[in-house]
């Protein structure tokens, strides 16, 4: 599914449509009507980790709680850079993903704390079920002002476009459309800024704490409770550059480390997201690579925890050496 900085990016993609009515809906989803969503008016949205969040109401409102500042509209043309995104994920043959480009590079979050926030709930609404929470799966994308198309033909030799699960149509002219995603309403979104990789509330005490367990270190960054956002380009990424064996235990490692592995998982995933607001290709040195910029050969295996997800991983031996626990020291004979 797409990372942090790819949803981040998403939802900079649907902030200029905050404020306009819906007067059209449609789409192939089976378990949200996309009909109920007509004539609503599209009033926030919020991003954390991988899940976005946005805000409908059947009346025009201004002034809620929590809402964010509108970033400038998004223009149509260019949407590559996102599909540059997808085919470091799936390879060149995979289907592309996109989004338009944007004006600003300044994160907007809301006003955070550091247990599980609730937004919205302080306004008379709050008890309504008008928040709509869309997760991506593996080609989620969401197109601004034009549709995905086919880039190649299927097994059958059909070429077919990819068919959106939501197409939403505002009263300013323009639309939205989403791809390969689960939607599902609440009464408020709940998060947890804290764990967030790309809050500035981010919290490296935890994320420490949580990384120095006595469990292969590759297994604690995808669990989003502690690393809401990384996903496995991240993760494989980081790693290579902090020097870490994926399956190395995290108790065997020193602060040192440790510390170092956090600062390169912040620094890339705050890399990625300004880069594409500056239109440049994010790349990487370990993942889907057969050399390593040493020149040393990459290993790939899928690795997770037992009866868990299996996660396709790549490190280089040489570069990221595996740490082994010392055995004891036999008993001194008197």
């Amino acid at each position: 599914m797409p990372e942090g900085p790819s949803v981040r990016k998403f939802h900079y993609l649907v902030s200029p449509f905050v404020g306009q009515q819906v007067v059209k809906a449609g789409g192939s989803s089976k378990k949200l009507y996309p009909a109920d969503l007509q004539s609503l008016w599209l009033q926030d949205t919020q991003v954390h980790g991988k899940k976005l969040f946005l805000r409908f109401d059947p009346d025009e409102e201004t002034g809620l709680p929590g809402t964010s500042p509108l970033p400038k509209p998004v223009g149509k043309g260019a949407q590559k850079e996102e599909a540059t995104d997808q085919e470091q994920a799936l390879g060149p043959n995979g289907p592309m993903v996109s989004s338009g480009p944007l004006q600003s590079v300044e994160l907007v979050v809301p006003s955070e704390g550091d247990s599980l926030e609730y937004l919205g709930a302080d306004t008379p609404a709050a008890a309504a079920e008008r928040w709509l929470q869309v997760s991506f799966g593996l080609f989620g994308s969401i197109w601004a002002n034009e549709f995905s198309r086919a880039k190649k033909a299927n097994k059958r030799g059909d070429w077919r476009d990819p068919v959106p699960r939501l197409v939403l149509h505002f009263g300013g002219g323009g639309f939205l459309a989403f791809y390969s995603c689960q939607m599902s309403w609440s009464s408020s979104p709940v998060f947890k800024p804290t764990c967030d990789i790309l809050s500035e509330k981010f919290h490296r005490g935890q994320a420490l704490e949580a990384l120095g367990r006595a469990q292969p270190v590759c297994y604690t960054l995808l669990d989003q409770r502690y690393f809401s956002g990384l996903g496995n380009i991240i993760k494989n990424e980081a790693l290579y550059r902090a020097g870490i064996h994926p399956l190395t235990l995290g108790s065997l490692l020193r602060p040192l480390h440790l510390e170092a592995l956090v600062d390169h998982v912040v620094e890339f995933s705050t890399d990625w997201l300004q880069g594409k607001f500056q239109g440049r290709q994010q790349h990487t040195q370990i993942y889907q690579k057969d050399h390593c910029p040493a020149g040393h050969l990459v290993t790939k295996e899928a690795l997770g925890p037992l009866g868990g997800f299996q996660r396709l991983t790549w490190w280089c031996p040489q570069c990221q050496p595996m740490l082994f626990p010392k055995e004891p020291e036999p008993p001194q004979l008197s």
